[in-house]
Parts: C-alpha cells; structure tokens; sequence
C-alpha cells in the first residue's frame, strides 16, 4: 500500500515539457498539475479518519487503491480534462492511504510501529524513484500515455494483497469492528486539535512537506543557475529522491531502542539546514547537499508518521492526528513551490529561498525536539 502513495505523483514530472507540448499546456497550467495532488492530500486528510471510523481499515484503505488506480486510468485517457481528473482522483486516494498508514501500522503493529514504518518508507522511497527513472523511457517507448498508464499496476498489485488480507481475516473469524468494520467513537479524539503535542507533530511534518515539495520542484532550476547542465540537475534531482529511501533501512532499529527520539529529529531536521547552507556557500558539492536533503527530509517524515502511532493511545486517535498533520502539513506544502518561485522572480536570485528554507529547516528542529519527547496526547 505504501509503495502506491508517491510514484503517481513523482511520475508526472519527468513528462512535464512533453505533456506542455502535446497537450499545449503553458507554464502555469502545466504547474498546477504538481499542486493539484497536494491540494487534494490536504482536504482528504479531514475525510479519512472519518470514513475510517465509519467503515474500518481494511474497507477505507482498499477504497482508497481503488481510487488510485481508477485516477490513473483516466488520467491516462489523453484529454487535459482527463489529465486533471485523474490527477484529482489519484490525490484523493493517496490522501486517504497517506492518513491511515500511522493508523494502520498502530493496528496491526502495536510492538513493531518503527520497524513497519521504516518498511513503509523504503517501499515508497524506492517506487517514487523507479518510477521517477523509468517514465521517460516508458513514454518514448509507448507515448506519455503508456509511461502513466505503467503506474497502475502498483495499485493493482496491492489490490490483489489487501484481497487476499481480507480473505484470511474472514477465514480467522477476525473479522472484527476494530480491524474492518465501523470503529465506535473515542472521546479523546474532540480534543486532538487542542492538544500542543498534536500541533508540534503537525508543524513538524507541515515545514518538512513545505521544503520538501520546494525542492522537487525547484531543485533543477536551483542547480542549472549554479552552472550545472540540464542533465547533471535531472540526475541530482533523481538522487535526492533516492536517498529518501535509505533512513527507512535503519531509522526503525534505532528507534526502537529509545522511547525519546528528540534528538533524533533535531539532527534529521538539522541535515536539512546543513544540505541548503552548502547549496548556497559551495554549490560545485551538489551531489553532497542533495544526499543530506533528502536523507534529512525523508527521516523527518518517517518520525513523523511514527510520532502519530508513538503519541496515541489507539488507531482511532493516530487516526484523527494524521488527519489533523496531514491536512495542515499538506496545505502548507501546497504554497511552497509558488511561494519559492515567487520569491524568485522578486529578488532574481535562489539565495533568498534557500535562506528562507534555512529559517523553516530551524523551525523543524525545535519542533521535532519538541514532538521526540516520551510522552502521549490524553
């Protein structure tokens, strides 16, 4: 499920320039179809624990592949208007797995939430990459058609696990309210949005998805105005998304161990900081910042996802909190790669952007330190 919540959206923006051309798509419209999916994670998020509640797990998470790979079918259709769609749909779906994953791991990996999460990362570290490589030799091969069309079978593979999920839950007699059906209400869950704990896990994921869509999306244009070619910045844009899948090869052992993980945050948050202050002072070491950047962002955001289950005391209430992260989280992220143009084309130059993500990488660090503490949301 994991691995079907980033590779339809990274897999749109090798084929930007083509879509443009053979859609007569300009810059503006052509930008909306990487903020569109974040518009769409953000209001999903206020949706998902509700249908959760309503329908349980198992039902909601497999509603939400089934959106996935129904929005890549239409998005693969060949209109603008399909495009769009599609790419609407795909948000949707993702919004939902994205705010139940926490929730999930908590029920069904009570003891083992940072090692499934780490797992989790991984799977969508290394789909979004694969796919992020091999759109565009899929497109030349059988069109831009082809190369999105290539995406749904990752939410066909996982249909055809979570079938066989519910099949052995129905054959175990498990079958129970608390897995797949309607979850009772928890009182606790009124006051997630007053909760401080709640809102430093929130504004930890929240400025972590603002840099980090940033960057996906400002990174090549970053790097071709320090002097690197257009191939060399496609190819550090592809290793930044690689390296968001190596902190889920260790981060799970290692919090496991500890109940605090505040230092661990600071320090991920930190790598950030570190990775934009070198793009700034000393751009020739690219393939260094990069590798920090996205090291230090995916490491943020698999805390994060194990704060929501570390800070609960139920899937219902890691529920809600996701919910809460995410649709905030996501909302900010959503204005990020405007903003960061916007500012731009004001001061002609990257250094006040990347100043700016100095500022905000801080702002995670406090926050993180703040959200590592061993204690839960009552």
């Amino acid at each position: 499920m994991a691995a079907c919540l980033r590779a339809p959206v990274t897999g749109v923006g090798p084929l930007i320039g083509t879509l443009q051309r053979d859609l007569g798509l300009d810059a503006g419209t052509a930008g909306l179809l990487t903020t569109l999916p974040l518009l769409m994670f953000s209001a999903g998020s206020l949706f998902a624990p509700h249908l959760a509640r309503r329908w349980g797990l198992t039902a909601t998470i497999f509603a939400a592949l089934v959106g996935i790979f129904c929005g890549v079918l239409l998005r693969s259709a060949g209109t603008v208007a399909t495009l769009f769609a599609g790419t609407a749909v795909i948000g949707a779906g993702i919004a939902l797995g994205n705010v139940l994953l926490p929730s999930l791991v908590k029920s069904d990996f009570p003891e083992r939430v940072a090692q499934a999460t780490s797992v989790s990362g991984v799977s969508m570290g290394t789909a979004g990459a694969l796919v992020s490589v091999c759109m565009v030799p899929l497109a030349l091969w059988f069109g831009w058609q082809g190369g999105l069309l290539a995406v749904g079978l990752l939410p066909l593979l996982a249909l055809g696990v979570w079938c066989l999920r519910a099949q052995g839950m129905a054959r175990a007699g498990s079958m129970s309210v608390a897995a797949v059906g309607p979850a009772p209400a928890e009182p606790s869950v009124g006051r997630i949005w007053r909760s401080a704990i709640a809102w430093q896990i929130t504004l930890f994921l929240g400025f972590n998805s603002v840099m980090f869509y940033s960057m996906a999306s400002w990174l090549p244009a970053i790097l071709t105005d320090a002097g690197f070619t257009a191939v060399v910045a496609g190819s550090l844009h592809g290793e930044m998304q690689l390296a968001s899948a190596l902190p889920g090869l260790f981060l799970g052992p290692v919090v496991a161990r500890f109940g605090d993980q505040r230092l661990m945050a600071a320090g991920m948050a930190l790598l950030m900081t570190v990775a934009l202050l070198g793009l700034l002072a000393y751009p020739a070491l690219a393939v260094l910042w990069v590798a920090l950047f996205g090291f230090g962002s995916s490491g943020c955001f698999l805390l994060a996802i194990m704060f929501m289950a570390f800070r609960t005391g139920s899937a219902g209430q890691a529920a809600s909190l996701s919910g809460m992260a995410q649709f905030i989280g996501y909302l900010l992220a959503a204005s990020g790669p405007a903003l960061s143009g916007a500012m731009h084309e004001h001061w002609h130059s990257w250094q006040g952007p990347l100043l700016v993500g100095v500022g905000l990488t801080l702002l995670m660090a406090t926050c993180g330190a703040l959200a590592g503490r061993d204690r839960q949301i009552h």
